[in-house]
This record gives C-alpha cells, structure tokens and sequence, in this order.
C-alpha cells in the first residue's frame, strides 16, 4: 500500500522546477502552486504580467493533488442555508458561482488541450437519515425557482438505480457535477502557465514577508528573495505563521482517502453505474467514486486531526471500514493507496477572498475547493487588476477562530460535536 495520493502517483509531471531561479523582481507573486496559484498564474502571464509561484514542495502537493477529484455544484453550507443567511438574491449569486467555477474548469481544459479525464458525470447527494430528504426537497424547490438549476429527488426504494448499497435512505441528483483527474490537471494547469511565461519555483518555500509599501513586499523564499508588486497568498489548509491574519481565520482539517486495486467492470457497476461523484449528508461526510481506471475511492473525516504518516493509517483502516459498511461486497479487495490532507474550513464555511494590509488572498473552500480553486485564482487575477466585480465574496465578515494562534487544539472538540450530531440529527 502506497501513502502517497493516487493522483499525483499517476501523473507525469509537467516539468522539474526545483532549480528554477528565484527572480529579483516580479509584478506578482503567488504563494502555492495548487489550483489557485496555478490558475492565477496562468491568467496573470496570458495578461503579459510578470508572475512567479513559490512552493515548498512540488506543484499540486498540497490540498489540489489530495481531494476526491469532484468538480461539483453547491455551496458547504446548502443552499437552503444560504438563503436564510444572505438572503435569495445573494444565495442565488453564490450558488451561480459554483456552476461558474465548473465551466471554467472545463474551458480550461479545453482551451489548453489538458488530457486529465474531465467528465460531467452528475452529483450524487445521499441522505444518511430519512429527515435529511426533506433538505434535499427544499433544495430542489428553491433551485427550481430562483436559479432555474434543476436537481432530482430520488427515494429510498428507487436508489439502487444509482448506487449499490441500502446504507442511505434517498438521494438528490444533480447532473452538472463533474469529475477529473486533479492531479493531472494540476500539472496541465503549470504546463499552460510556464509556456504563457510563468515561472514556478518549487522547494522554494515562503519564509518571510516583508512589507515594502501598499502592495510591495520583499517575498522571502528558502532560495532566494523577491520584490514583488503585489503577492497573492493561495495557500489553502497549509496557510501557517507567515500570513497570521488568515493563519486565525483557516480551520485545517484532516480529510483522508483510500484508493482500491482495478476493479472488475461488473463490480465498478453495482457500486455506482453512471459513475457520479458521490457524497452523504453527514457532518463527518463520506465521499467516493470511480476513478478513471475502475479503482473505487472512498474519503471522509474519518478522524478530526492532521495528516500524517501514522495518523493516515489509522483513518484508511477506518475508512476501509466504513466502504465495507456500505459495500460489504468488497471484503476480499485490496487497498493500493491511503493518504491525507489538509481542508481549509472557516467559521461560516463560506468561501473567504479579498485582501488585508497589502495581502491578496483566496482562502477557505470549505471541502469544495477543486472548481472553486481553479476558477478563483482567474478571478483574483482579475480582481488584483482593479476589477471589483471579479470577486463575489468581497464583503462577507470572515471572523478568527476563537482561540486560534497555531496548532489547531480545538480539532478534538469539532470531532465529538460532529459525532453527536451526526447520531441524532
């Protein structure tokens, strides 16, 4: 078994930039070369800017080479929730947003030739008690009537069209969503940029930043220093000490998955026949698909802490628990892959960008970042140009986490809450 993500295991890098020279000077400079960065990149370079993306690892190592691979519609919160927050007319834009952030994938893909199995294969929510059907009732009347976005409620006795198991108690479809390859998307997404003129500094991680004047920083790096006109900060669940304004406003969540050996045809079948990309109504959700080579992969919460070795090991055997749970059918196949990741929750779950004491950033996806992501770093492109309109999550109050300078000590505690509320809501 590997620990490694799947994704970026089967991808061919799009090139080797570990010794890429540090430039001097820059008119941008991106923190992270995940899809934000990456596609804000790619749109500043196409504008004639000079940009540079700093990462401390490799392109796609964080959040963007570790998630499910799903492009879907919907934002963390429901939408039913949204309107009763910000009322329809902004609940409408936010969800319209998402739907954006899906096409945009596909244009890019599309524009740049990007061979990363983009498929709109549909959305599939599950309810994991009978009561959660009347969300997905709600849902599907209030999309129908102020965002023309239609959705199918399907029942409990009918839910075998769609899936091969009897753990859930209905499921709402929605066809729009999408799925792909991320991490050979993210390599396209770096390809397209460097060929635009982009340059992408890996094992190049940010140490320090200094403030220069209004946007100016002087962007340290493990090898080397920039002066950059203004600096993007798109570092997800990863966001730490050198941004502590945002460090205090991302919640990192652990999110884990295992990846199965090939499966045969007739199994990949029974499990989910029109191949949607899968999710349950839980807090402590679990999400699962088909990957492009007939291997199930199966994620979740499965412990509220941080990824690592040992503690992705112990959640893939709780995940391998949890698929056996709903496709016991499975108990004599193999798990090639466990890994995990960081997921960047807020206090809202809502989606946080803008910009603070000369800072640009684009944080906080919720879990929904893979179409969020993509289609955001474009937006901020935009934005950080003078466009105000590019960036429709100007506004929203983003709070600190109480309590919250460092390590997340108060993960434990969100764990429990989901726990509970899973059992009896």
């Amino acid at each position: 078994m590997k620990l490694v993500p799947y994704w970026l295991d089967t991808a061919e890098p799009s090139g080797d930039y570990r010794q890429t020279p540090v430039p001097e000077n820059v008119d941008v400079a991106i923190i992270g070369a995940g899809f934000t960065g990456l596609s804000a990149a790619l749109e500043f370079a196409q504008q004639g800017a000079n940009v540079a993306v700093f990462e401390r690892h490799t392109v796609g190592w964080g959040a963007s080479g570790r998630n499910g691979g799903m492009a879907t519609t919907g934002l963390a919160i429901g939408f039913s929730t949204a309107v009763k927050r910000y009322g329809e007319a902004r609940a409408a834009q936010y969800f319209r947003e998402y739907n954006d952030a899906i096409e945009s994938i596909e244009k890019i893909v599309h524009d740049y030739a990007i061979d990363c199995d983009f498929n709109r294969f549909g959305k599939l929510s599950l309810a994991y008690h009978d009561s959660h059907n009347d969300g997905f009732r709600k849902s599907q009347e209030l999309l129908a009537r102020l965002v023309d976005h239609h959705v199918h409620v399907i029942p409990k006795s009918e839910i075998h069209s769609e899936i091969g198991t009897d753990f859930y108690q209905g499921a709402m479809l929605d066809p729009l969503g999408a799925g792909l390859h991320v991490g050979k998307f993210a390599h396209g997404l770096a390809g397209a940029g460097v060929a635009a003129g982009a340059k992408i500094c890996e094992n190049a991680g940010v140490t320090e930043l200094k403030k220069v004047s209004g946007t100016v920083h002087d962007v340290h790096t493990a090898r080397g220093i920039t002066r950059a006109k203004q600096v993007l900060v798109a570092t997800s669940g990863y966001t730490g000490g050198i941004t502590p304004w945002m460090q205090r406003r991302v919640i990192p969540v652990g999110s884990f998955i295992i990846v199965t050996e090939p499966l045969p045809e007739d199994v990949v079948d029974r499990i989910l026949p029109h191949r949607r990309m899968a999710s349950d109504s839980k807090m402590l959700t679990y999400y699962f698909r088909i990957t492009p080579d007939n291997r199930l992969l199966f994620g979740g919460r499965a412990r509220f802490a941080l990824s690592s070795p040992d503690s992705d090991v112990k959640s893939g055997e709780i995940l391998r628990k949890a698929m056996l749970e709903l496709f016991p059918y499975l108990g004599n196949v193999r798990v090639d892959y466990t890994w995990g990741g960081l997921v960047d929750l807020s206090m809202d779950q809502m989606v946080h960008a803008g910009v603070h004491d000369g800072l640009f950033y684009s944080l906080n996806y919720s879990g929904h970042g893979v179409q969020m992501a993509a289609h955001m770093g474009k937006r901020m492109a935009h934005y950080m140009g003078g466009d105000d309109d590019a960036n429709v999550w100007r506004g929203i109050p983003n709070p600190p986490v109480p309590g919250h300078f460092g390590p997340p000590w108060f993960l434990p505690l969100i764990g429990a809450y989901a726990k509970v509320r899973d059992r009896f809501s």
